[in-house]
């Protein structure tokens, strides 16, 4: 399995995987198996691969099993749920700074095909991702709906995010997460 940075021969994968694992697209009954919330326009996607190099994938064969989103919170500064969070970044610490836009930025949505979940697929594509990121910013920050534990549970046990704190946005409560960007692998 190749972890790398996505290029637009891997858009179509990327949009499948994501459509496969959206929470408007899966049975209830999936749902404690975790999900993705966020929706990508075309042209958003476009952005994040081109401009931002802001998705790492895993692939085989042509086809993506996972995948790590990742920009500057600019980026995501139309969506009402990231414009929202930036306005409480100030309320966060994470060792002993306080989060700002400047020395933090967005991750995920992360998404892994289901037949790659608890492989060490998911750690393998988040460690990319910071390190993708490091040499900008020396944070990582994301959130994480409370209703979604498989996801919580991946980014405190299998890779070490801090809970900063929580946050309600249109009706939903979230946690959210940070770690440093230097964060390296156990080996």
């Amino acid at each position: 399995m190749e972890i790398l940075q996505a290029t637009m021969a891997d858009f179509e994968g990327i949009l499948a995987l994501l459509q496969a694992n959206h929470v408007n697209h899966i049975p209830e009954e999936e749902k404690k198996n975790g999900f993705v919330t966020t929706h990508f326009t075309r042209e958003q996607m476009e952005t994040l691969i081109v401009r931002e190099k802001g998705v790492i994938i895993a692939k085989e064969n042509g086809i993506v099993y996972a995948f790590a989103t990742a920009a500057p919170w600019a980026f995501w500064a139309t969506w009402p749920l990231f414009a929202h969070m930036i306005t409480e970044l100030p309320k966060f610490t994470f060792e002993g700074q306080t989060l700002t836009v400047q020395n933090s930025y967005q991750y995920g949505p992360v998404c892994v095909h289901k037949d790659f979940r608890g492989t060490g697929l998911f750690e393998q594509v988040f460690y990319a991702s910071l390190a993708s990121m490091e040499a900008r910013f020396p944070i990582m920050a994301t959130f994480i709906n409370q209703i979604n534990p498989r996801s919580y549970k991946a980014h405190t046990a299998k890779v070490p995010m801090t809970t900063a704190g929580t946050f309600q946005f249109n009706g939903n409560n979230y946690y959210l997460m940070a770690c440093s960007t230097s964060l390296q692998p156990k080996k």
